[in-house]
């Protein structure tokens, strides 16, 4: 079938219909020749296509024949026609024949197969004789393109001593052919360069063929690879080039650079300095150096310890214990190195293990005192003084056995409490008290002297440590201040407080407090628990507030110390009143017990004597004013005076007519002499009716009373002007003022709309006014 399809391209010639016989194309409206039959219509026939072929990149001279159209429509004014992207451009087809040919040589690599539509139209109307049918040119395959690698240059690693036939890379590379073609994409690929370490198989996958690939001997490889199709094309682009390198594997041991080390240190060298570095060479890469340095042997291995620093791979001699020279001199040692973490599968004939000899000499140093104990405990007995609480003892390390000298550093002791001796022997010098101070943290210096007694600059200290034992010297006392309350209605045997008791002493756990009342002349009585607590209960029952509202009751605790101390607390229990449930609504607060600085001492003085300063200045004004009222005016003139006050005072700005002493005097009986007219004009009091005077005897305050009654008579039964003495007036007090009236004598309750009732319900505070404004209407003012 193949071998036909090609067949008919290279004819170029593909039939596209199917036509009608020659005689009815040429007559079609002639009847049959025998005459017998009916004419036969002629049936219309759909295009019948079939793919074109042509072969890529062919070298005859252009155009070149692809195939033929042909319809089943054959007249003479019929015109081929072709329809797509690549018509005209790269395909062109004869109108009057239908034949197509390529303008172009074709690769298939760029475009496989073109897509066009044929038409056969009428030449002069450009109508369509039959419906536009699409097909398709194939561009046949030719081996012209050879193998190219997706990249020049690859980069692989493989770790060192890897087996025969490790992977290491896969190259690619891409034969642009048509694969469905037999060996036109195939490709094959072999080694130039590198055969000796690797080799490449199958599909471009390069392995080891060496398991002595070495690191340390040659750490990178280039290989060339070579790619070719099945029928030897390659070209410049069908190689690449392969850099391997190798990968360390931790595969050697560590190496001393020497193989013997000395080092002189001091002996006053602090612990865990470094005093001295081994060095070893391994030519791993760093991350594949794990080396670990150890004792092989040699005395006191136990003075020192080797560390591995892990940036130089280097051990690090360090002491773990205090160095003497005046005991050993020098230390001798055999060092190991070695490697745990390699791997033993890539060890030759390398020795696992490398030995080294390390020689540490003690150089002298003159030294400070050393004490014979890292530190001290002493015990003393509180309010005692002892010669000896206890004895520190230092000595110089070095062979001149220089003098010690003791003392304590005042930084320690600032109360100057404790003393030393030449010999370390601690002392105090006061008694203490240990509910002060328990503890007495002490630094106590040895200086070293030499035999002029001059100090050497070298010392040492030690802490001291001064215990101060207890004694009973302390009476108990309440364990937390107390703030009992009882109700003044309290029946007997009420609870009022339950007490417990503390001493400032050391509590042992047997410990009892007994509890007591001082004083049995009280409604109080005190029971005692028998467990350290106490109850406070009413002893007969109601209180009375009025008598007194605190009670104190004194109560006597003692402990069962050696001696037994008793200390009294005071109790102050507070009498409030309650409700019927039992609730507190009302307690005075009972005054709290403190002492007083000096700063509140001074305020209290200086509020003493402004209170003193203010007393005698009131005291010297009412003297002053019963000086005055010794020349105050008779009973006579105050009627005029009230006249006087009006018509001159003019509410608040009156402040010579009327003076309000005279008239408190008349209403208490008393006769003053007259006091000189301050104003000479005659007083209007003249031109007004007066009430009838009575005998000098009668009783002024009833004078007073009268006056008033009158005076209001004639103000209520007077139909013209107001006179000047009338409530009328009155009531324009202080018209200057720019507060205005302030007299209420103008107003009636009666009048007013508003009901003052609701001032009862504003409670005690409001009550005199409540009586003011909401009493009965019939009630009257009583002067």
């Amino acid at each position: 079938m193949q071998a036909l399809v090609m067949l008919l391209a290279a004819g170029g010639t593909c039939y596209l219909g199917l036509l009608a016989p020659a005689a009815a194309a040429a007559n079609p409206g002639h009847p049959n020749a025998l005459g017998s039959l009916p004419a036969h219509r002629r049936q219309k026939r759909d295009w019948i296509w079939n793919q074109m072929h042509i072969d890529e990149e062919r070298n005859d001279s252009l155009p070149h024949y692809v195939g033929k159209i042909k319809s089943s429509v054959d007249r003479k004014n019929t015109e081929y026609q072709l329809r797509g992207d690549s018509a005209g451009k790269v395909f062109r087809v004869d109108k009057n024949t239908g034949d197509v040919y390529a303008l172009e040589r074709l690769d298939r690599e760029k475009i496989s197969e073109y897509h066009l539509t044929a038409l056969v139209v009428d030449k002069d109307t450009k109508r369509n004789l039959e419906s536009p049918s699409s097909f398709t040119i194939k561009v046949h395959d030719v081996n012209d393109n050879w193998p190219v690698f997706t990249h020049r240059v690859f980069n692989a690693s493989v770790p060192e001593m890897s087996g025969i036939g490790t992977s290491v890379i896969q190259v690619t590379a891409v034969d642009a052919d048509d694969p469905t073609v037999a060996d036109h994409a195939s490709v094959v690929y072999q080694l130039t360069k590198g055969k000796d370490s690797f080799d490449i198989r199958g599909p471009g996958l390069i392995v080891t063929m060496n398991k002595h690939l070495d690191r340390e001997t040659q750490d990178k490889y280039e290989v060339v690879v070579e790619a070719e199709d099945a029928q030897g094309r390659r070209g410049e682009s069908g190689t690449a080039t392969v850099f391997i390198t190798l990968q360390d594997v931790n595969d050697n041991f560590p190496i001393f650079t020497q193989s013997r080390y000395t080092f002189s240190v001091p002996e006053d060298i602090r612990v865990g300095s470094p005093l001295g570095s081994l060095f070893v060479e391994d030519p791993d890469e760093p991350q594949n150096r794990k080396t670990k340095y150890s004792f092989v042997q040699g005395e006191y291995r136990d003075t020192f310890t080797i560390e591995t620093d892990p940036t130089h791979n280097e051990g690090i001699i360090k002491p773990i214990k205090p160095l003497d020279y005046e005991r050993i001199p020098q230390y001798s040692f055999t060092i190991e190195a070695t490697d745990p973490t390699i791997d033993l599968r890539y060890l030759g004939s390398t020795s696992p293990k490398n030995i080294a000899r390390v020689i540490i000499n003690i150089t002298d140093v003159d030294e400070p005192p050393i004490f014979q104990q890292p530190f001290y405990h002493f015990q003393l007995q509180e309010n005692q003084k002892k010669p000896l609480i206890g004895s520190v003892l230092a000595k110089d390390p070095d062979a001149a056995q220089r003098d010690i000298r003791y003392s304590i550093r005042r930084t320690s002791d600032k109360g100057q409490f404790f003393g030393i001796t030449k010999k370390g022997d601690i002392y105090n010098d006061k008694e203490l008290d240990r509910e002060v101070y328990p503890w007495y943290n002490l630094t106590v210096e040895a200086k070293e002297v030499d035999p002029s007694g001059t100090p050497t600059g070298k010392e040492s200290i030690v802490q001291v440590y001064v215990e101060v034992m207890d004694e009973n010297d302390n009476a108990p006392e309440f364990a937390k201040p107390y703030e009992p309350k009882v109700c003044e209605n309290a029946p007997q045997g009420k609870l009022v407080v339950q007490i417990s008791a503390t001493d400032k002493d050391i509590t042992p756990r047997d410990v009892k407090f007994k509890f007591s009342l001082s004083t049995e002349d009280s409604n109080f009585t005190l029971i005692d628990n028998h467990d350290n607590t106490a109850s406070i209960i009413v002893k007969y029952g109601y209180f009375d507030r009025e008598r007194a509202k605190v009670h104190h009751l004194p109560v006597l605790i003692s402990d069962n110390g050696r001696p037994s101390l008793t200390g009294t607390s005071m109790l102050h229990v507070t009498v409030c009143k309650c409700n019927e449930h039992g609730e507190f609504t009302l307690c005075e607060e009972v005054a709290a017990q403190v002492g007083i600085s000096i700063q509140a001492l001074v305020t209290i003085f200086l509020c003493i004597l402004t209170i003193t300063v203010i007393t005698l200045l009131i005291i010297l004004r009412r003297r002053l004013r019963k000086q005055a009222r010794a020349h105050g005016k008779s009973v006579p003139e105050i009627h005029e005076q009230l006249v006087t006050y009006d018509e001159e005072g003019g509410g608040e700005m009156d402040t010579t007519s009327y003076d309000v002493s005279v008239l408190n005097s008349v209403r208490h009986g008393g006769a003053k002499p007259p006091r000189p007219a301050l104003d000479a004009r005659p007083s209007l009091y003249a031109q007004v009716q007066k009430p009838p005077r009575q005998a000098p005897g009668a009783h002024a305050p009833g004078e007073m009373a009268a006056m008033i009654g009158v005076k209001k008579d004639e103000a209520d039964h007077d139909g013209g002007g107001p006179p000047y003495d009338t409530l009328h007036i009155y009531g324009y007090e202080g018209a200057e003022s720019i507060a205005e009236s302030l007299s209420s004598l103008g107003t009636d309750s009666s009048d007013s709309d508003i009901d003052y009732d609701f001032l009862n319900d504003w409670g005690p505070r409001f009550k005199m006014l409540a009586e003011l404004y909401g009493s009965d209407p019939q009630e009257e003012l009583v002067y």
